[in-house]
């Protein structure tokens, strides 16, 4: 099992580095091209927001090992930012609090297998999500 591999976001260029990163981990862990795209899409999305809201955080790319042996990907993205007031509004098809399509959260908890989110206001927002080998 390849080791956790860190990207610290503050900027655009980083969100690109996060996004080839996860596409080549992706691969490594056996995902088919076009899955690692799906999965390299969800980690751009989780880096933009952090660039968007929070200034800076981090992505990071866990390859785990399941209970019945599957191999998959975790991402965790994490930030201390302003935090996110009404994640049950966040995670509405189509709301947008920064002006955009509002496909961030609901179409990256699409794209995952697992998704998991943790928001403090004030005290940033860890989100966690886990795309599983088939």
């Amino acid at each position: 099992m390849a080791a956790d591999t860190q990207i610290l976001i503050a900027s655009d260029k980083d969100v690109v580095t996060a996004r080839q990163q996860g596409r080549a981990v992706a691969l490594q862990t056996g995902f088919s091209m076009g899955e690692a795209t799906l999965i390299a899409t969800a980690i751009s999305e989780l880096a933009r927001n952090i660039v968007s809201y929070a200034n800076q955080g981090s992505v990071t790319l866990k390859p785990v090992r399941g209970s019945n042996g599957a191999s998959g990907l975790t991402i965790v993205a994490s930030d201390s930012g302003p935090g996110i007031t009404d994640i049950n509004l966040a995670l509405r098809d189509g709301y947008s609090s920064s002006g955009g399509l509002g496909l961030g959260l609901p179409g990256v908890r699409r794209l995952m297998d697992e998704f998991d989110i943790v928001s403090r206001v004030g005290g940033g927002t860890t989100v966690t999500v886990t795309k599983w080998l088939a």
